[in-house]
């Protein structure tokens, strides 16, 4: 459908860190600090996103080959209370967060501050470790803002993970296939270093807003191939009043377009 874009900025880097949260084992539920090889990897997959949000393009029109969505069920009356009573259980335990030095002090961490962004991921990494074993729709991983002043935030929504293992009948436990579509970003095809500069051009062949798709074309342009980035993710959006907006993998775009962040900040 539509309105069911991809993901906001920055969700690539976020998912590495919630990848390796959810693995981890540390006694204080905090992930182990990186190592050269994976900041290197936050690093390029930062180019990534950078590179995405200077097109400002949908998932529609840019993301196919690099999108796998959870097949829609058919409805049932079930499904539909289900899914309602995820929202109310979410509603309730964000209440709180609409402050948002109040999610800072459980722990939620903002991801990218210094990049400009429609959607703002600020991400706790205990309840990304929580979700690798259970749903707890009282402990999203991400919660979702709005920025709307230099320093103000607005609570838009949730962002709730799954580990990549999981097969659609184990993400229906979670939420109803019926009424929302897990998803996965796939097909990237990494670019050399000689060659990262070129993701930000107007029609770009590497990243997740490429023209790569396979691992064929992307090993003849020297890139690297990664057939899957870590989990599946879902959002959630319960201030909404319709189902389908509710679970919206991302809200239509309704602030400023990304293509006007700087040019200089399109960096590692």
């Amino acid at each position: 459908m539509r309105n069911r874009n991809m993901v906001g900025l920055g969700i690539f880097i976020l998912l590495a860190l919630v990848v390796r949260a959810q693995h981890a084992v540390h006694e204080h539920d905090v992930p182990a600090k990186s190592t050269p090889a994976e900041t290197q990897t936050q690093q390029d997959l930062g180019a990534v996103t950078s590179a995405m949000s200077s097109h400002g393009h949908d998932h529609e029109h840019a993301m196919g080959p690099h999108m796998k969505m959870s097949a829609l069920r058919d409805a049932t009356p079930a499904d539909t209370a289900r899914a309602q009573q995820i929202v109310n259980t979410a509603r309730k335990s964000l209440e709180k967060y609409k402050d948002v030095k109040t999610a800072e002090a459980d722990g939620y961490k903002i991801f990218l501050p210094e990049l400009k962004q429609k959607m703002y991921h600020f991400t706790n990494y205990g309840y990304a470790m929580e979700a690798g074993f259970r749903f707890n729709a009282e402990h999203p991983t991400s919660l979702l803002y709005e920025k709307t002043g230099n320093n103000d935030f607005k609570l838009i929504g949730a962002m709730y993970t799954a580990p990549a293992r999981y097969g659609e009948d184990e993400l229906d436990k979670r939420v109803p296939l019926s009424v929302a579509q897990w998803h996965q970003h796939v097909n990237l095809c990494k670019p050399p270093d000689s060659k990262r500069n070129e993701m930000f051009g107007k029609s770009p062949r590497f990243g997740l807003a490429g023209t790569i798709s396979t691992q064929e074309e992307c090993e003849s342009a020297g890139g690297k191939f990664i057939p899957r980035i870590f989990g599946w993710m879902v959002h959630l959006y319960p201030y909404e009043q319709s189902l389908d907006a509710i679970w919206s993998v991302e809200r239509q775009k309704n602030t400023a377009d990304m293509s006007t962040m700087p040019q200089q900040q399109h960096h590692d």
